[in-house]
């Protein structure tokens, strides 16, 4: 084992020295000797954050747990370090070995959120590889793109050997034995990419030419050998119980984003939230065996140490066993004051016993997301609540002792009308009102607060607004004026508040979410100006950006403010999510009739998702339905 990377001088000169030492609570050290691939997993964000994300550590754990491999993890160093590391040439390191990452055979790069491609260019830059993928040699480590944004991997494309799309239990075996396999043949980097296209879901952008229309749009986009398909497929786990779980997760020493043991219930959503890209690529719901769950949770906290446990997923409502799991969790934890966290619930669903339940441990604020504050745009976004749902939700919430309710919107959502943004703050007083209506004056403890906070609407592909224009900043930041003057008007405006996210950054978000390779040279100029952690305000930079895209003749508008037709070609249809563009583009069309479509368990829409012949999909179904997923 080598000693620290950063000599104790340096460590004293920055925040937060514990980010790079390693050595956390079961985290996993190997001799370089024992194995035959070595390989760093990256969270291209700041260490608190990316100790936080499930998805890498169950790939740790994954990785971890064959003989052959070791993985380690590697995380953005914060501005502080980045530049002691630029001036003493120190190459960025893995926190397990403290060793040059450079030295390793795979780098794997979790793309969780648009705002983190500059820290990915960091990343490689600090590791002393070159940025683009068609300038490394033998002695580089082969770079790998995965998670949600890798669902458009078009504007980083070219600084990425190879992207796995979908879920990576499912195909990473087979790719490290091809690459033991050709490293023994004497094959070459070229090789090995040749070798692992034709397996499903590995997309290598090199072996694709995109053509272009003079206006910009996309003409064609082929594969340029004949091992490379024309469409790849994600990968999906279709038996959700049997897939590795990190039940012995690395424990920071210091505190994280999400400091608790993470429970992953079930993957995927019903709902068909028609601005939602997650709930489309993750279909179709599969459920984790309520028993298993309980194994793991047991499991899991004697592991850690933690005093707090998280459900996770898209909509914890919707789990079958969700009142017998949290039973179990208040019976078997209550005596060690354990928190139970229940993110992602529906205010419609939510029932006053698991509410009263829950906060016998330890009480939080709850949070709800209409999305929209009018019953009509509801039904365009396909929310499937109703005023009624929520009201009486918010009363149940009431009843049960909480006084602190956050409320979450988005604003430029399409069709979006001004009556429709009036509708938030008509929304968040109407829910203080049901709190002085529902608990009496002697019982109040506290005094209720409502925060309603709004997001700008950002078109994501692979969703049924894929076609739809966005708003520029400017009109971002006068429907934000709007909602707060509607607030303001609000009889119970002192017991709401209001917050609002930065438009310029959901403008830059927009561009990379439908972006095409031409976005890659205005990201990598915008590095070279300094641009990083561009998901943190105190580091956003939008002048830098307004130049580079100036620099590189690319628009922001052709991106972001213009409607697509019905059979654009757009930069990810390369990709099959594993829902088809039929439903989406129906889905689209009833969007703009404000129509609702039914969640999966009470009808089929037809989404394509049933070819993988698990979860919802593979529940009983009814003659009707069953014609529907066979077309």
């Amino acid at each position: 084992m080598s000693s620290l990377a950063l000599q104790d001088e340096i460590l004293l000169k920055i925040e937060k020295p514990a980010r790079y030492i390693g050595k956390e609570i079961n985290s996993v050290v190997k001799r370089p000797e024992d194995v035959e691939i070595r390989m760093a997993m990256c969270f291209p964000d700041v260490y608190e954050i990316g100790m936080s994300h499930l998805g890498l550590q169950i790939l740790y754990d994954m990785f971890n747990n064959y003989d052959d491999v070791w993985c380690e993890r590697v995380y953005s160093p914060w501005p502080d370090l980045d530049r002691i590391m630029r001036e003493k040439k120190i190459p960025l390191f893995g926190l397990e070995s403290q060793e040059p990452i450079k030295y390793l055979d795979f780098l794997g790069i979790t793309l969780q959120y648009e705002m983190c491609y500059t820290n990915i260019l960091q990343v490689l830059d600090l590791s002393q590889i070159p940025l683009a993928a068609k300038d490394r040699t033998e002695d580089d480590p082969i770079v790998i793109g995965g998670g949600p944004c890798s669902y458009n991997p078009e504007p980083i494309a070219e600084f990425f050997d190879f992207f796995y799309i979908g879920e990576g239990e499912t195909r990473y075996r087979e790719i490290l034995d091809l690459y033991k396999e050709n490293k023994k043949a004497g094959g070459s980097r070229l090789d090995f990419l040749k070798k692992i296209c034709s397996l499903q879901g590995i997309y290598v952008p090199r072996f694709y030419d995109v053509d272009y229309y003079e206006d910009g749009r996309i003409a064609s986009m082929r594969p340029n050998i004949p091992e490379a398909p024309e469409r790849i497929t994600k990968n999906i786990v279709t038996d959700f119980d049997d897939v590795p779980y990190p039940l012995k997760p690395v424990v920071p020493f210091i505190k994280s984003a999400q400091d608790r043991v993470v429970l992953e219930i079930q993957r995927g959503c019903i709902r068909g939230c028609r601005f939602c890209q997650a709930g489309q690529l993750y279909r179709p719901v599969r459920e984790k065996n309520v028993d298993r769950l309980k194994e793991y949770a047991v499991e899991m906290l004697k592991n850690t140490g933690y005093d707090e446990i998280t459900l996770s997923s898209l909509s914890s409502s919707d789990y079958s066993a969700l009142k017998e799991l949290v039973d179990f969790l208040i019976e078997d934890c209550g005596e060690k004051k354990v928190n139970i966290s229940l993110p992602s619930l529906r205010i419609d669903s939510f029932s006053l016993d698991v509410m009263s339940k829950v906060q016998d441990v330890k009480k939080s604020s709850l949070t709800f997301a209409p999305e929209a504050g009018s019953q009509r745009l509801r039904n365009v976004i396909n929310k499937g609540l109703t005023e009624e749902d929520i009201l009486r939700g918010a009363e149940l919430a009431f009843r049960g002792g909480w006084t602190r309710v956050k409320l979450y919107f988005m604003l430029g959502l399409p069709t979006e009308t001004k009556e429709d943004v009036q509708g938030i703050g008509d929304l968040a007083n109407k829910i203080a009102t049901v709190f002085f209506e529902t608990v009496p004056k002697e019982k109040r403890r506290e005094p209720v607060q409502i925060v309603a906070s709004t997001s700008f609407f950002i078109p994501k592909p692979f969703t049924p607004f894929q076609w739809a224009p966005m708003c520029s900043a400017e009109e971002f930041l006068d429907k934000a004026y709007e909602t707060r003057q509607g607030i303001s008007s609000q009889l119970n405006q002192k017991r709401i508040k209001y917050n609002w996210h930065e438009a310029d950054v959901s403008v830059m978000e927009g561009v990379f979410a439908r972006g095409d390779r031409k976005v890659a040279q205005v990201i990598r100029r915008a590095y070279e100006k300094g641009c990083m952690f561009d998901a943190w305000s105190e580091y956003y930079q939008n002048e830098l950006w307004m130049e580079a895209f100036e620099e590189c003749g690319v628009s922001i508008d052709f991106y972001n403010t213009r409607k697509r037709e019905k059979d654009e070609i757009f930069p990810w249809d390369i990709l099959d999510c594993g829902v088809s563009r039929e439903y989406l583009w129906r889905e689209w069309e009833k969007a703009q009739r404000e129509e609702v479509s039914p969640n999966c368990r009470k009808a089929c829409s037809g989404c394509g998702a049933a070819k993988y012949g698990c979860g919802v999909c593979a529940e009983e179904k009814t003659a009707a339905e069953r014609t529907l997923l066979e077309e």
